[in-house]
Parts: C-alpha cells; structure tokens; sequence
C-alpha cells in the first residue's frame, strides 16, 4: 500500500473503513464483472447460464477427474454412471473410456489455445475461462467463468461472479461443483506429485514423453504449458476444504497412490 493509501485509511473511522473495504470488495468480486456483462453480451449469456446451474445437483455427489499417471491404475468404468468433471486434456482417455465425463473444465489459456478445435468438438457442458473468449467463441457449449489467477484468495460459493483459480484448474471445478449443489466431491487422479522440476508457473516447452500425466502424449513433444505451483494448489485447497465442512458437505481423495494431504483418503473401490 503506497504512504498517502495508508494514511487515509489510518485517519479514516474503523466502522467507515471497514464499510469502504466491504464496498471495494464487492466491486472487485461482484460488481466489475456485472459491469463488464452489461457491455459483453457473451459474458451475460454466460452469466445467466451459470445462474441456472446454482444446484441443479443439491444432495448428489461428483468426481473430479485430475490427469495424473493414477488415473491408469483407477477404474474409470466405474464412473460411466456418475456425475463427473473432466479437466484440461481429459479428453484423450474418452474413446478408450466409452464414455465423456458430464462437464468440462479449462481455464489455463496455454491449453486451451493449444487444443482449442480438440475442446470445441466435445459435445458436453464446457466451462471456459473468459480469457480465453478468443478461441472459444461461438461454441454453444461454452460457458465462460470470469476466473482469476492473481487473487485473492477466496472461494466463490456462487461461481456467476469472480472465480479465483487457485493455482489449480481443479480448485475451479471445486467451486463449480459446490456451486451446483454438490454435497461430496470425490478427487481421482489429483497426484498432486511432478517429476518436471522447475519453478512454479513458469512457461516451458516439452522436449519428449509426458511423464507426469496418464498419457505421454498429454504434454508431449514441443508442448508449452506452465509448471505446476503445488504450494499455491495447497492453499485452494485448504479453502476449498473449509468451505465444504462449513456448509455440512465434504470433499474426499481416492486418489491412488497420491500425495496430496488436505483432504480424508478414501479407498476408490469402497465408493460403489
């Protein structure tokens, strides 16, 4: 905060200043992005669209597929049946599958713009980041969500308006599921473990076989794509974690073999 910012809010009343932060919060989280949707008539379709999706699902549960090597040792045809969220290139394991998963979430612009005409062509619910508009537009199937990757750092119970990313496309599926109503949010495939070593978020361009999804052609051969911020992941998802214990729901991992300790492990198979 720069001197002159805080010595304004040093003299101001503790009841003014706490009104003038609600207020800026408000405009940051809520009214920015309606203003933005009075001038883009993309962004208030998507909206709406998201409105009508407040939970459709309440009292149901939903797996959240992540794309770690795991997902090769799980058995996915269990979960032809089941409300699913599929994320970034999921799509690779469908034909093998039989099966799509029943909604789609991709908010990293360096995949999507990659895989835009592979994304575009899935016949299911996709939820796109806003910043990727460029690539997505005109999909009747896409529904962007104004997320952001800078913060704060929230949870959005009511994903119509910001969405903060937490540096996990997961973490956006999480409030996209508590969102619809979900009351147990069940994570397969979130190994939340790299062998790629580098430093978080940076932008690198793949020199071979993908070793740190289920496939080697995931992020394979000459594929940019940024490094994972497990640490940044780790904070999402202790707020995600809250979030669903304070509302009586819950999230758990099934996850096979996965490194991630936020969450009650559960044995995938006992789920059926």
């Amino acid at each position: 905060m720069s001197p002159v910012k805080d010595a304004i809010k040093r003299a101001l009343p503790p009841r003014l200043r706490k009104a003038g932060s609600e207020l800026y919060w408000w405009w940051f989280n809520r009214g920015q992005h309606r203003a933005a949707a009075m001038t883009r008539p993309a962004r208030a379709r998507s909206q709406r669209r998201l409105g009508a999706y407040r939970d459709i699902h309440r009292g149901e549960r939903c797996f959240i597929l992540g794309n770690g090597p795991s997902l090769r040792q799980t058995n996915l045809g269990r979960l032809k049946d089941e409300f699913t969220f599929g994320l970034n290139r999921v799509y690779l394991l469908f034909p093998e599958l039989g099966f799509s998963t029943s909604y789609y979430v991709a908010v990293n612009t360096l995949v999507i713009e990659q895989c835009a005409a592979e994304i575009r062509s899935l016949h299911v619910p996709k939820f796109i980041t806003w910043r990727a508009r460029q690539w997505m537009a005109g999909d009747p199937q896409t529904i962007f969500v104004d997320t952001d990757y800078t913060g704060p750092e929230t949870f959005s119970r009511d994903v119509t308006g910001r969405v903060f990313e937490g540096s996990t496309v997961t973490y956006v599926a999480l409030q996209l599921a508590f969102h619809m109503g979900f009351e147990t949010v069940i994570l397969v495939g979130v190994d939340h473990n790299f062998s790629t070593q580098g430093a978080p978020n940076a932008t690198v361009v793949s020199k071979g076989d993908d070793p740190d999804h289920f496939s080697a052609g995931y992020f394979g051969r000459g594929f940019r794509w940024q490094l994972p911020d497990l640490e940044g992941s780790e904070r999402g998802y202790r707020l995600a974690d809250q979030a669903y214990r304070s509302s009586g729901r819950r999230v758990v991992d099934a996850t096979i073999g996965g490194k991630l300790t936020v969450f009650p492990k559960v044995d995938f198979e006992t789920l059926f």
